[in-house]
């Protein structure tokens, strides 16, 4: 139920939006620019180049994942243009830093959206909801690196792969599996407060009540660090299994107070909740015995053609930086605007809308092994998840546990709207 204190956030924030972007939404983003090759041209695009726009966290609790986005994205530049860029136009990405601030975030947004032809990062499903109104009004498609249900319906937002309910959904599946869990069981879910975490909770929930469990839930802050007082409460309730939606830090703290409390049952992270820099902490253990991640993409660690030769170029771009599931995810969104742009060139149109409507006409693009559907904003692009279990020895410091799959109650679900 939202309260008045809530509106009044909500409608301050929208203040906000307004101010930073100029206090309007009716800017024309339309272009009768034609280049000498008979391609419109829109914002961000000249005869020679096509600059794009990161919105990204460096400074924050995802920095680790988010150097790792950025990093991802920039080799996909660098290897585009080594063979001529797209449409004949080099490619370049404007990397702004928002520190999952939401509010920085939309003031970034401000500085890079007038000379962006697309946005191929936003990390944050808060700061993408923060921006809703103003990235329909500048019709920019947006790729958030988060993964709210509640961004979907939204023509110009695309989210790739499927939405954290969703992978909860899939992830209670694994636990009824993995810890024989019984109809009135107890799982716990420890979750950040906000769109990231109530979004898991919503779809933890949907399952639990399919299969009779019951869940317990515990909201955390993104600045909570120690998690004794969580684990104690889980303990005490008689968990048989727990889902986690947070950060790396929590995770661990989650994971190893457990283990230490000899609450040692089976734990499923989001997919943001991992980082490999774990395996160097006290908990790693822990992680190691109890912990997997629920993700819609694979291990950096699969033994793939694609997955090969992504490790492979990105370590030689940047030997000794870790391989985690942030080069993953933004090599994934980067193919999905190559693959939007490159189609929007075909049709000699590289307005925004030419570059959305290339980009809703794709309903079977595989990147790395994972088939998305972009043809509906209304669903998720995807609804197979795989479970990763973290392993030192493994590139990335993840192994696939069990390949992707989703099961039928991820259909039937309502998703939740934003």
């Amino acid at each position: 139920m939202t309260d008045r204190r809530t509106l009044r956030s909500a409608a301050a924030l929208a203040v906000l939006v307004l101010a930073a972007t100029g206090c309007s939404t009716k800017a024309d983003t339309s272009s009768d620019r034609v280049g000498e090759d008979g391609v419109k041209m829109g914002p961000g695009v000249t005869g020679t180049t096509i600059t794009l726009g990161a919105l990204t966290d460096l400074s924050g609790v995802y920095a680790s994942l988010g150097k790792s986005i950025v990093n991802a994205q920039q080799l996909w530049v660098e290897q585009t243009n080594k063979v001529g860029g797209i449409c004949g136009r080099k490619v370049e990405i404007k990397v702004k830093d928002h520190g999952y601030d939401v509010q920085k975030g939309v003031a970034a947004f401000a500085e890079i959206e007038p000379d962006s032809a697309m946005l191929t990062q936003v990390i944050g499903s808060p700061v993408v909801a923060a921006l809703k109104q103003e990235i329909a009004g500048k019709k920019i498609l947006t790729l958030p690196l988060g993964w709210s249900s509640t961004l979907l319906g939204q023509n110009y937002i695309q989210v790739v792969g499927p939405t954290y309910d969703i992978d909860m959904i899939n992830a209670v599946d694994f636990l009824t599996r993995k810890a024989g869990l019984a109809a009135g069981d107890r799982i716990g879910h420890v979750y950040f407060e906000g769109e990231y975490g109530e979004n898991a909770l919503a779809g933890a929930e949907y399952a639990a009540k399919q299969h009779g469990y019951g869940i317990v839930g515990q909201k955390i802050k993104a600045t909570d660090t120690d998690l004794g007082a969580q684990v104690t409460a889980l303990k005490q309730a008689g968990v048989k299994a727990i889902l986690v939606s947070a950060g790396p830090k929590q995770s661990a703290s989650l994971v190893g107070l457990a283990g230490a409390q000899g609450l040692t049952v089976p734990v499923v992270g989001s997919a943001p909740g991992f980082a490999p820099q774990l395996l160097d902490s006290a908990a790693a253990p822990a992680l190691e015995k109890m912990f997997y991640l629920v993700s819609g993409y694979p291990a950096p660690s699969a033994d793939t053609p694609r997955m090969r030769q992504l490790v492979q170029d990105y370590q030689a771009k940047y030997p000794g930086a870790p391989v985690d599931s942030g080069v993953v995810s933004g090599w994934v969104a980067a193919q999905v605007a190559a693959e939007a742009l490159g189609n929007a060139c075909t049709a000699k149109d590289l307005t925004r809308e030419g570059i959305v409507a290339a980009h809703r006409s794709q309903k079977a693009l595989n990147v790395l092994d994972v088939p998305l559907d972009f043809t509906d904003a209304a669903k998720p692009s995807a609804y197979g998840s795989f479970i990763l279990k973290p392993a030192k020895s493994a590139t990335g410091g993840l192994a696939v546990a069990e390949a992707a799959h989703e099961v039928a109650a991820t259909r039937g679900y309502p998703l939740p709207r934003g």
